[in-house]
């Protein structure tokens, strides 16, 4: 909240910017831990950020979620939405018609809105319901639809990914994966 960046803070520390960013940002309210989180589903979290950034705004949105997940490659959710016809190129078109590149650049870190931290919530509940002992980029997308209708589960329900279709192809992906 100073204005220093985490490459800043990291450098003062002695660590990377990775490692002071987690630090000090490792938890999304409610008790949820990045612990579980697979390495995918992290890499989504820090392409949201990313996304946000480069669209100009200060904050991380269900909206920069979606975009991420379809940016991480091998991941289940980017698998299962491209099977169910939903492209990056659809999706961003969506996000742009729907929310405007910010004025001016907006550094992080970017907060997560409220619905943001509920899908991640929702994704550790997700799993645990699919009796899993991770979070994987398929239950944050799961987790989206859940998310108190933010704006990136009605872009998918807009393209057609409702949430029964998005769940079924997700279990049958990952039935393909045992």
């Amino acid at each position: 909240m100073s204005g220093h960046t985490w490459a800043e803070i990291g450098g003062h520390l002695g660590v990377t910017r990775q490692a002071a960013r987690k630090r000090f940002v490792d938890t999304v309210g409610a008790g949820v831990t990045f612990e579980r989180f697979t390495m995918r589903a992290r890499q989504a979290l820090d392409r949201a950020s990313e996304v946000a950034e480069a669209m100009h705004h200060n904050y991380v949105g269900t909206e920069h979620q979606l975009l991420a997940l379809m940016d991480t490659t091998g991941g289940v959710a980017a698998r299962a939405l491209t099977d169910l016809g939903i492209s990056r190129r659809a999706v961003a078109a969506e996000v742009a018609d729907a929310v405007h590149d910010g004025q001016s650049p907006a550094p992080g870190p970017h907060p997560f809105t409220p619905r943001a931290r509920k899908v991640l919530e929702e994704a550790v509940n997700v799993s645990l319901e699919l009796g899993h002992n991770y979070v994987g980029t398929e239950h944050l997308l799961l987790g989206l639809y859940r998310g108190q209708e933010g704006l990136g589960s009605q872009i998918l329900n807009k393209l057609g990914a409702d949430r029964h279709a998005a769940k079924a192809k997700v279990i049958e992906l990952l039935a393909g994966h045992t």
